[in-house]
């Protein structure tokens, strides 16, 4: 059965810290006031008519734990008869939420879902379920695992990818996104965050900065040098016999910020869709979630976008709108060399490096964002490409409707 999409919003991105513009709002909060706008956008009557409510979220402790996706799901006035889903896959989780809601309506048990994520890094800190793997030494060893920027200082050694190049990915992230802002690009689907006595706490992502002509990224130090040398680098090259030292090239700009946020879809079979007056606006071509090196981690992403064009019978000379999320610099550097794609079909309003990476909601994000740049390309096909921590990834093609 074709998976049909028939709306999404999504939340700005806040700055993930004590100080951060959505600090004060509860995670789940934050996912009903986007069912709200959805009721609004398509009418209540269609909302009520979904039948699963699948939520991605990373650190699920605190304020995120306790089924977060029911308790969302409850607190937004969704029926009680809406199954409701919380899945961790770490930084893909939105997008595999919304993949298990695909597979769920494709196969008939699922009519209509409401399907994305949520993460508030600035309330449940990033680690702080406290997994063992990130604290026993011995098992840190067994698993070679490290801090996912380690692990993108491992990839931007072994590529040969050079400060100038991180660089360069971070800095047209940040002025495409300002300019996509000013332009009022994102207009269509962000949903202004209201704090509990209405007002407006947020209404566009704030992580986006002015590094002017960039001359100020070239003063930033690399900020992983020193927990490499604690001894992650040791349990990496441990792994990688080959190499004799790890060279740290990523500074904080080269990361995608910390942030809070959320962002649903609204999807589901054809008819059912017309049965609740809902126009589909695009059809779920094809999917992929894969698994890659859990040790250099972030090359995941890659093998899900090449698995999930062939499942759609495309190649990538066939999208006309790309949303790649920059996980790292590195990551849309290796991208952009190995694939060679045209650049003015990708991340044109900006990507995570600038705007943020609320971990549970970001390949939901990247759905929405996927969305507009259809519309705004006049592309027919749309792919989205998610990678994580511990070697996740994670693809979606997308057809205009």
């Amino acid at each position: 059965m074709d998976v049909f999409v028939f709306d999404a919003v999504r939340t700005p991105r806040g700055k993930g810290r004590p100080n951060g513009s959505l600090a004060a709002i509860p995670p789940a909060d934050l996912t009903v006031q986007l069912v709200e706008a959805l009721r609004a956008r398509n009418g209540a009557a269609a909302i009520a008519e979904t039948d699963l409510f699948a939520l991605g979220c990373v650190t699920q402790t605190g304020v995120q734990g306790g089924h977060i996706g029911l308790a969302a799901r409850v607190q937004a006035g969704l029926p009680d008869t809406s199954a409701a889903v919380t899945l961790n896959n770490f930084c893909v989780s939105g997008l595999s939420a919304i993949c298990e809601a695909s597979r769920r309506i494709a196969l008939g048990e699922s009519a209509l879902a409401l399907a994305g994520g949520v993460e508030s890094m600035s309330q449940a800190t990033f680690m702080s379920d406290n997994a063992p793997y990130y604290r026993d030494p011995a098992l840190i060893s067994a698993m070679g695992w490290a801090p996912p920027g380690l692990g993108a200082d491992l990839l931007a050694a072994r590529e040969g990818i050079g400060r100038e190049a991180l660089d360069a990915a971070t800095l047209r992230s940040h002025r495409r996104a300002a300019a996509a802002w000013a332009a009022g690009r994102y207009r269509r689907r962000v949903v202004p965050v209201r704090a509990a006595d209405g007002a407006i706490a947020l209404a566009r992502d704030e992580n986006v900065r002015d590094y002017g002509d960039g001359a100020a990224l070239k003063e930033l130090q690399p900020v992983f040098a020193e927990a490499g040398a604690a001894g992650f680098d040791r349990v990496l090259l441990a792994h990688y016999p080959d190499m004799a030292e790890i060279a740290h090239t990523h500074t904080l700009a080269h990361c995608p910020p910390i942030s809070d946020g959320a962002a649903l879809a609204l999807i589901g079979a054809r008819e059912a869709g017309a049965a609740a007056g809902l126009q589909p606006i695009a059809r779920i071509r094809a999917y992929a979630e894969t698994a890659g090196d859990h040790v250099l981690q972030l090359t995941a992403g890659f093998s899900a976008m090449d698995l999930a064009l062939k499942r759609a019978g495309l190649a990538l000379t066939d999208i006309g709108a790309i949303e790649f999320m920059e996980a790292f610099a590195a990551v849309p550097v290796k991208f952009e060399r190995d694939y060679t794609p045209d650049m003015a079909r990708v991340n044109i309003n900006g990507g995570h490096l600038a705007m943020g990476h609320p971990m549970g909601a970001t390949g939901a994000i990247l759905f929405a964002a996927a969305l507009d740049l259809m519309e705004d390309l006049q592309a027919e096909f749309g792919l989205i490409v998610a990678t994580g921590g511990v070697g996740v990834g994670a693809a979606m093609v997308l057809e205009r409707v």
